[in-house]
């Protein structure tokens, strides 16, 4: 698989893969599947261990991500950002193929095609080697959707998302109650402690950061979705 290390957000469907080389750990994007999904293989540099956000699709084209070769890093966990069968469909491929633990919150376990190993709950925390991800709950697209936070010791934070944030918006509800239960947190538990300069990685298109769309969260509330 070829991997651009010019990383700018933007991934065809069934393209490249784009890198993001941080002092401490590489973020790779690679879009999966007919929904153009975005699965993140993020690797330690200092331990070449590995965490993948969302087995979404396409497990042949994540195991190449990954690599086949004796440098590929080893991959510890699988974390599923909610139950939405369009995020989950390579899990147990992915995971059983590299000996993964699998994590999901509790309310988003029931769908998924194997048992979490690792059920997290918002302020709990994963490691990829000697980075920590921050859990962040956020109820509205679903129960158990989660993102996750990395704070990067060198440079502004970032944010992975699944479906209840991108650019533009938050992600789909299904009723005015989860809508304002979606913004709410998203507001309280993202905009409201994280800086302008937080770059952020949704399910599905292209990346943003919290400065560019912050400006739009009184019109995202008074449109209703």
């Amino acid at each position: 698989m070829n991997i651009a290390d010019t990383y700018t957000g933007h991934v065809e469907p069934g393209g490249d893969a784009a890198r993001r080389t941080l002092p401490g750990l590489t973020i790779t994007k690679l879009s999966v599947g007919p929904m153009d999904n975005n699965a993140y293989l993020l690797v330690c540099r200092a331990q070449n261990e590995a965490l993948l956000i969302d087995a979404a699709n396409d497990p042949d084209r994540i195991s190449d991500l990954i690599g086949h070769g004796p440098d590929r890093p080893a991959l510890r966990t699988v974390v599923t950002t909610h139950q939405h069968g369009d995020h989950w469909q390579a899990l147990g491929a992915v995971a059983g193929a590299n000996g993964a633990n699998t994590a999901a919150h509790p309310l988003d376990a029931g769908p998924l095609p194997i048992p979490p190993d690792f059920l997290v709950e918002n302020g709990d925390t994963l490691k990829v080697g000697e980075a920590t991800l921050e859990v962040i709950h956020l109820r509205g697209h679903t129960p158990g959707s989660i993102a996750l936070l990395y704070r990067d010791p060198s440079g502004p934070p970032h944010l992975f998302t699944g479906d209840s944030l991108f650019p533009g918006g938050v992600g789909k509800t299904a009723s005015p109650e989860d809508f304002a239960s979606l913004l709410d947190d998203v507001e309280a538990r993202i905009f409201d402690v994280l800086p302008d300069e937080t770059w952020f990685y949704p399910g599905h298109g292209d990346d943003s950061t919290l400065g560019a769309e912050r400006p739009k969260l009184k019109e995202w509330r008074e449109r209703g979705w």
